[in-house]
């Protein structure tokens, strides 16, 4: 494909997912109706739309639709232009390529730096407090750098390998990747990101896609051998996988969805670990240390997972609040006393975090915090939120 058929691609899909629908699954939609689409083109094509999910605002400021709801082809434009480059050499005659530029769309061509500092972050206006509440002057450098995609991550399972051990088959399979100083299990891939879940270092498990920060959280964990586990809002096991690379401990993965868990039993095989999943009836009262990962706004990780930002609303927001305050008090029954409780987002919102941690403790008088800790985007990974609570013994 070329370079405007690619564009043209990415616009008819940035349609849909305009609309509200889910951009994955748009994507692998229009890869199955469009077959002859090579894997170069593919990935081509989800970056085009995927930056475009992340910087919405501004560049549909720069392709001339304001502050009002951009359309795909706008959307284009200004991605377009953003990058330095004419609208008008892939807006053309050529054959797939999308129709050319009107007079008017020509014509509209705003500075960004006019913009308001809403559309300059590409982040909804009644978001900005938020952010403003836990980062103060550095609001803006973080949701710049949350417009940029993602690095990509590895957990070295510490069970299996070590760091020299992990790089070295990992360049058997021409990726790169370098230490990362949140965790000393991460790697930050630098050549080759596509290519690592059919790597054999993955496939043996000697490594995990695992974002530095969610490697952090573990990291903070007291874990010791011999530990009853319970990883509440497990999801695909990530953590509990992490978890288990670091004590031997009996681990039991839970989630109000089960089928989120359906690949732990084959991620656990390949990491070597053991990992029973429960329903909630089937969990224990004593648990050592229970981790609760819960649902949340994704504050932090909108670089991410960017169709998050514009799909949240002040609602669902006070709707997660009320979700991870419940959980929080179903947990606690479930800690042994002396044990840990262990509390997670991937969020920067203080009523999501430190508040939502002090407000448990003035209902549950019987735990007490151990540790808190904020991780910010500017320290290289996503954004996180964790805090360490005892109860009395």
């Amino acid at each position: 494909m070329t370079p405007a058929a690619r564009l043209s691609a990415a616009i008819e899909i940035l349609d849909d997912v305009l609309i509200g629908e889910n951009a994955e699954r748009v994507l692998t939609t229009w890869a199955r109706g469009h077959r002859f689409a090579g894997s170069k083109d593919r990935a081509a094509i989800r970056d085009l739309v995927f930056d475009a999910i992340r910087c919405l605002r501004s560049y549909g400021w720069l392709g001339g639709a304001g502050q009002g709801r951009p359309s795909a082809r706008q959307v284009m434009i200004g991605a377009l232009r953003a990058a330095g480059t004419d609208p008008d050499t892939l807006f053309c005659e050529d054959r797939f390529a999308p129709r050319p530029l009107t007079d008017d769309e020509r014509a509209a061509a705003p500075a960004l730096e006019d913009a308001p500092v809403g559309v300059r972050l590409d982040c909804p206006d009644w978001l900005l407090p938020l952010y403003k509440e836990t980062l103060g002057e550095k609001m803006e450098e973080v949701l710049a750098g949350m417009r940029q995609r993602s690095d990509v991550f590895l957990r070295v399972n510490a069970a299996k390998s070590t760091l020299g051990h992990a790089l070295e088959h990992l360049a058997n399979d021409d990726i790169e990747a370098v230490p990362h100083p949140l965790s000393e299990t991460a790697l930050k891939v630098t050549k080759g990101a596509r290519a690592v879940a059919r790597s054999q270092a993955y496939l043996t498990g000697l490594v995990e896609l695992q974002d530095a920060g969610s490697q952090a959280i573990i990291d903070a964990l007291p874990l010791e051998d011999g530990m009853s586990v319970l990883d509440y809002c497990a999801g695909g096991g990530g953590k509990s996988l992490a978890m288990g690379a670091q004590a031997k401990l009996t681990l039991t993965a839970h989630d109000v969805d089960p089928a989120r868990m359906q690949d732990i039993a084959a991620r656990a095989g390949r990491a070597g670990l053991k990992i029973t999943t429960a329903r909630k009836s089937e969990l224990a009262s004593n648990y050592d240390l229970v981790l609760c990962d819960v649902p949340c706004s994704g504050s932090g990780a909108f670089s991410r997972s960017p169709q998050g930002k514009w799909a949240l609303t002040p609602t669902r927001l006070s709707h997660l609040g009320a979700i991870q305050s419940d959980i929080l008090d179903e947990v606690a029954t479930l800690v042994r006393p002396g044990g840990c409780l262990a509390y997670a987002t991937c969020s920067l919102f203080e009523m999501e975090n430190a508040g939502q941690i002090a407000a448990f403790l003035a209902r549950n008088l019987e735990f007490f915090l151990e540790k808190q800790r904020l991780l910010s985007p500017l320290e290289g990974g996503d954004g996180f939120f964790y805090a360490v609570l005892r109860r009395q013994s």
